[in-house]
């Protein structure tokens, strides 16, 4: 193999766009996955029944179509066959008595309909979104730029001259109020404050957490926007377009690789170990799409490092975990209340304090008793997911704990002492939701034909990178955000190796399927 001017190691969502970002400026690539197939948390298979056609990680995508590498993709993506389709209710939540509420992508018809349900919350809602576009330069800049670079510096000195002293002051306190004092203060009904309070698990926080009144406001905002896109046909059609322009451009995709170490020589990365004892090597750098722990526990365990970094990545925290339910339906979900049937995400939960309840359940390491059920409609948005008259339900459960020392309800009982995610605790966990999903689906068993569920431990065998089922890349509370992530020690996404870059999830601006960090990092080395 002709040696690559970058090795990009790991083919999630970041390491992709950096290599096909690499690929367009002139760069050559190898990218190089541990896995059989490139994709990380993206890939879609049918799982349960042919026709059927499900994402079995990651599906919907506003943060992508939204973001600057998408903007420079977006002509190839499409010329290799990815359309992606949208809708115009993203989301809505359900609570017990089967209220509830839809959020659409037209800013004045929610405002309408909040103030007609509780007077004065549509005002407090166009309020806080108003807010969120006038500071959206600097909230959307914060998020799309490496924080230790002079941009940094010019989008600070923009912001000032806009808003001024006492209008920063502002915005940072108001960027740092939880999504609870944020709702409680501005939000009377407790559906729509269950529909945006449940979003602030997405980003891998609580309702309690500093930062999640924020980001719930800058979701709202960025669903009006977008609704909920979902690439047609599946994950595997983005795939395989991401392999086409990364070989249009000189490069080579290696699967079933797996990298065991670094190369380095006079303290600079020359290449990649893999697994077998060969070695890949690489003229001007490695760029590592991982966890802290894997680059600074595994792959660089054989490089003198200081002290300071490997003690930084051993306290790198993780988060909560993930649970997966995929079911196939021989037809659409009767909702008992009709408004959900076409609603691309439903929450199903028992409102604002049972989204807390569940969260803190969970990160004491007990299996809640109540989790927030994320309930997705693929085939809502993208009707070939299924055949015609059937469905298919995406089902994500992010509260419950990685490893766990009990269970809140007392009743899932377990004999192992480690307390590890076993078989048959998944799927009795699994039974308690679609319980609790039998409240509001009338047909749901009658229509189901099967399910496939993946607990925490078994989506950290699909993808290393899922640590415990973290779906996030890591704890995203603040202080494990921005310049503090992943360590208080992070240069942008250098490493104290020269010429080997960390980016991914676990990296600035955290988890999502917004490719940015692959996309600055290629910038950066082009």
């Amino acid at each position: 193999m002709t040696e690559p001017d970058y090795i990009v190691v790991g083919s999630g969502i970041n390491g992709l766009v950096c290599a096909a970002t690499l690929g367009r400026r002139g760069k050559t690539v190898v990218l190089v996955e541990r896995n059989d197939r490139i994709g990380g948390c993206l890939r879609s298979d049918e799982l349960i029944e042919p026709g059927f056609k499900h994402d079995v990680l990651a599906t919907w995508f506003p943060l992508f179509i939204t973001s600057p590498a998408y903007a420079e993709l977006q002509e190839e993506l499409a010329a290799h066959g990815v359309t992606f389709d949208t809708t115009n209710k993203p989301t809505a939540a359900v609570l017990p008595d089967n209220s509830a509420f839809v959020l659409s992508c037209d800013r004045e018809q929610n405002i309408a309909t909040m103030n007609a349900r509780y007077s004065g919350d549509g005002d407090a809602y166009a309020s806080a979104l108003a807010f969120v576009e006038a500071t959206a330069g600097l909230s959307f800049g914060l998020l799309s730029q490496q924080l230790r670079r002079p941009g940094i510096a010019r989008l600070l000195v923009r912001s000032l001259w806009k808003h001024g002293v006492d209008g920063l002051i502002s915005y940072f306190g108001s960027a740092l109020c939880s999504c609870r004092t944020w709702l409680h203060s501005s939000i009377q009904d407790p559906a729509a404050r269950a529909c945006l309070a449940a979003w602030v698990l997405h980003v891998g926080l609580t309702p309690e957490s500093s930062l999640s009144g924020h980001f719930a406001k800058i979701v709202a905002f960025t669903l009006e926007q977008t609704g909920m896109p979902v690439v047609r046909g599946g994950n595997q059609a983005l795939l395989d377009a991401f392999a086409k322009i990364i070989a249009a451009h000189g490069g080579t995709i290696m699967t079933s690789a797996d990298i065991d170490g670094i190369l380095t020589s006079r303290d600079r990365a020359v290449g990649v170990i893999l697994a077998d004892g060969s070695t890949l090597r690489a003229r001007e750098g490695i760029v590592c799409s991982v966890t802290p722990t894997q680059l600074y526990g595994r792959l660089l365990r054989e490089v003198k490092l200081p002290k300071t970094v490997r003690d930084s990545a051993q306290r790198f925290r993780y988060g909560l975990g993930n649970l997966q339910i995929h079911l196939a339906l021989n037809e659409h979900p009767d909702w008992i209340n009709d408004e959900l049937s076409d609603v691309a995400l439903v929450h199903v939960t028992d409102g604002l304090d049972g989204i807390s309840r569940a969260t803190s359940e969970g990160t004491r390491g007990k299996l809640p008793s109540a989790s927030t059920i994320a309930v997705g409609q693929p085939h809502v948005v993208d009707p070939s997911r299924a055949p015609p008259g059937g469905a298919i339900l995406w089902i994500q459960i992010l509260d419950v704990p990685r490893y766990f020392e009990g269970e809140a309800a007392a009743a899932i009982h377990s004999d192992e002492s480690d307390r590890q995610w076993t078989p048959r605790i998944r799927e009795d966990f699994a039974d308690r939701i679609i319980d609790r999903l039998r409240r509001h689906i009338r047909n749901l068993d009658s229509a189901t034909i099967g399910r496939k569920v993946l607990s925490p431990a078994d989506l950290e065998r699909l993808n290393i990178n899922l640590v415990g089922g973290d779906p996030y890349g890591g704890f995203c509370g603040l202080e494990q955000s921005f310049l503090w992530r992943p360590g208080t020690g992070s240069r942008n996404y250098n490493t104290p190796v020269k010429s080997l870059y960390h980016i991914g999830a676990s990296t600035h601006p955290g988890p999502g399927l917004g490719g940015v960090s692959g996309y600055l990092m290629a910038v950066q080395l082009s």
